[in-house]
């Protein structure tokens, strides 16, 4: 299976874009209103993983 139909759809790939940037934004707020560092963590590593997808494009377009 290819990503380069999503990558390389720009309206399809906005979209995909906003919706990591909302769930970035939601983690922020977790992460602001995390009771324990646990919470902290979690909320953190997720906004590491939704940045690096937000980096697909370029990764899928390079060919690594």
């Amino acid at each position: 299976m290819s990503l380069k139909p999503l990558v390389n759809d720009i309206n399809l790939y906005k979209a995909f874009l906003e919706e990591m940037q909302t769930r970035i934004n939601d983690a922020h707020l977790r992460m602001e209103q995390g009771a324990d560092e646990k919470d902290w963590y979690r909320a953190q590593g997720e906004v590491y993983v939704l940045k690096s997808l937000m980096m697909l494009r370029e990764k899928v377009n390079a060919g690594g």
